[in-house]
């Protein structure tokens, strides 16, 4: 167990912490040259590559027939972790309203969830690899068949989580819309 903490658990840990981190940072660096008001638009850019790397999802669910690439999974986890951490320097810590903090949680939700799968997918990479000591191909293991099993079960997670984050934020986007004093 110990073990497994250190190999998966530690790195997980580090990886969201420097997300929040820059985040932080992103928005200290804004307030601190006087260009906060720039943060007010960086919402734009993030949603943008989040919905942009909906390619991935869209392809792997079928809807497309040029299929699924490994550079595609990179993009679509660089993007999303991009988008994220705009949406996230946008936010600040200028909420002002429910659906705002609604959003914003749901979208670290979801993020910390796509974490989560990417573990989960190296973890069953790492036990479906060919064994090259005999010259075998795949061979099925028991934890291999765990991770697999751990992979579906959390695509039933993750999918629920990415519709709830999309449902606050395009709720977040339509109040914008209604109430923004445009000139």
């Amino acid at each position: 167990m110990r073990e497994f903490l250190q190999k998966h658990g530690l790195p997980f840990l580090l990886i969201v912490a420097a997300f929040a981190l820059a985040a932080l940072l992103g928005d200290v660096l804004l307030h601190g040259l006087g260009l906060s008001w720039i943060g007010r638009y960086l919402g734009i850019p993030g949603v943008l590559l989040i919905a942009l790397s909906l390619v991935y999802s869209i392809r792997k669910r079928g809807r497309s027939a040029k299929g699924v690439s490994p550079a595609l999974l990179r993009w679509h986890e660089g993007a999303a972790w991009l988008g994220s951490l705009l949406v996230l320097i946008h936010s600040g810590v200028h909420f002002n309203a429910v659906l705002p903090w609604l959003a914003t949680f749901a979208m670290g939700v979801n993020v910390i969830s796509g974490l989560v799968g990417q573990f989960l997918l190296k973890h069953a990479r790492e036990h479906l690899q060919p064994d090259a000591a005999t010259g075998a191909g795949l061979q099925p293991s028991l934890p291999g068949a765990m991770a697999l099993e751990a992979i579906s079960g959390w695509r039933r997670v993750h999918i629920p989580i990415s519709v709830a984050f999309s449902v606050f934020a395009l709720g977040h986007i339509f109040s914008i819309f209604l109430f923004w004093g445009w000139r």
